[in-house]
């Protein structure tokens, strides 16, 4: 069957307040991490694999001990399992270090040590989903690629009126196509970091900071008045969407 592309429809000052909230927030208050110093793919894709399901503070110690023990993706495709295994187990969730040396076995048995430069070709990668390939893309090669992990849907659901927890395909197509649509052109590295950011620091899961919110006039929720904890359960669609044939 036809996959059903929804293309999201926004009004030009709720997207431009968006995105120049995001971007100043992120130049004064976005988090320094080791994985943002750098563009090296490598580098990237180790840090996105780890932060699955895990926490950033708990994931920079292992994180740098791993980029010690492995420092290129050659050192990791022929070091033994049980190696890599011994420092990403910690962190739980332990097919993670199973991920990483099928990945780096890949790029180098099939493609000499070369990256991907193409959505597909990221998620054709063994266990890479949409999100994280848009993560590299955007992180690595600066491409204006969209993500949507946890932190980014609660954002953009409650700034849009979106029931962001919602597992039905309709509201996930319809959060990636405002992730799509809301990406500045020549911006995603830092758009993308400052969502993320802005998700996991002020328009947190549980008490969010929304009297320092740089885009609070424009939030739905709270211009409805929606209690926050029950900020999840907004069902109506607040953007205009159409599925492309």
């Amino acid at each position: 069957m036809k996959r059903i592309k929804y293309q999201a429809d926004i009004d030009s000052q709720t997207l431009e307040t968006l995105q120049a909230g995001m971007l100043g927030w992120y130049r004064q208050y976005g988090r320094e991490l080791p994985w943002r110093q750098t563009r090296d793919p490598y580098a990237v894709i180790v840090s996105e694999i780890m932060l699955h399901q895990t926490t950033v503070n708990t994931v920079v110690p292992v994180y740098l001990r791993f980029m010690e023990k492995f420092p290129t993706v050659f050192d990791l495709a022929s070091a033994p399992l049980e190696e890599v295994k011994h420092i990403t187990d910690p962190l739980g969730y332990k097919v993670r270090g199973q991920w990483l040396k099928n990945i780096a076995e890949v790029i180098v048995t099939e493609h000499e040590g070369e990256w991907p430069k193409t959505l597909e070709g990221w998620m054709a990668l063994p266990g890479v989903g949409r999100y994280t390939a848009g993560a590299v893309l955007s992180f690595a090669f600066e491409q204006d690629a969209a993500i949507l992990d946890t932190n980014v849907r609660r954002v953009l659901g409650r700034y849009f009126g979106i029931a962001y927890r919602e597992t039905r395909a309709e509201v996930v197509h319809r959060l990636w196509a405002l992730a799509e649509a809301i990406v500045p052109k020549g911006e995603a590295f830092h758009f993308n970091q400052a969502l993320m950011d802005f998700g996991a620091m002020v328009c947190t899961a549980r008490h969010p900071a929304c009297t320092i919110c740089p885009v609070v006039d424009q939030c739905v929720t709270v211009g409805e008045g929606v209690p926050e904890a029950a900020a999840e359960e907004v069902s109506a669609y607040t953007i205009r969407t159409r599925a492309d044939p």
